[in-house]
Formats: C-alpha cells, structure tokens, sequence
C-alpha cells in the first residue's frame, strides 16, 4: 500500500502537534500544539472515511449505495468535543496567568514548589 502525499501532510501534522506538547514550554504553545494535533486526527479519519459515489441517505425508492452517516457523527461529536477541552485549558490557563507572571512550565512550578 502506497502512502499519498494527503495522507504524509495529514500524518505530519499530527507529528507536529504531538512534538510541540511534549517539546513546548509554553503553556499557550501545548494548547495550540493540541488543537494541531486533534486537527489532524480528525483530517485521517475524514480521508480514511471519505468514498466517492455514495449517495445521501435520504428515505427513496432508488436501491443505491448510500453513505454511512456514522462516521460523520463521529466527527462532528471529536470535533464539539475538541472545541470544549480547549476552552476548559483556555480558563485553567487563565488562572495560572493571574497568579504567575509567566506561562512557561518550568518557571510555575519552581514558583509553586514549597
């Protein structure tokens, strides 16, 4: 099985969202990196669930290949819920910002080490 180029450039930023949580400092960066990264979780799974010809399925007479609704669900569930964990960082994020003059990991936690 041959790889596209679609499906290196999708698998590309994956990677590249998985480094920059684990590599970035800034707590504003890993949210960013995660949000890459979910992005391109969600772009595979399109690229793996798309197929051409396939009809709407919308109750006809006509016997025709239809498309599964399910992964589309899928998606559209991944992607609310990709949306709400990013606000709830956004706000954590927040807090930390009120107490610590930096967002840099190291820096909070040698702050907040007794």
């Amino acid at each position: 099985m041959s790889i596209s180029i679609l499906e290196a450039c999708i698998f590309a930023t994956v990677l590249c969202g998985f480094f920059g949580i684990i590599l970035k400092q800034n707590l504003m960066m890993k949210i960013i990196s995660m949000d890459v990264m979910s992005t391109g979780v969600i772009a595979y799974y399109i690229l793996v669930a798309a197929r051409g010809g396939l009809y709407t399925p919308i109750a006809s007479a006509k016997q025709v290949a239809y498309a599964d609704p399910v992964p589309q669900a899928v998606i559209l569930t991944a992607i609310v819920i990709g949306f709400s964990i990013q606000a709830l960082m956004l706000v954590g994020v927040m807090k930390l910002s009120r107490d610590n003059p930096t967002l840099e990991t190291n820096e909070i936690e040698k702050n907040n080490t007794p």
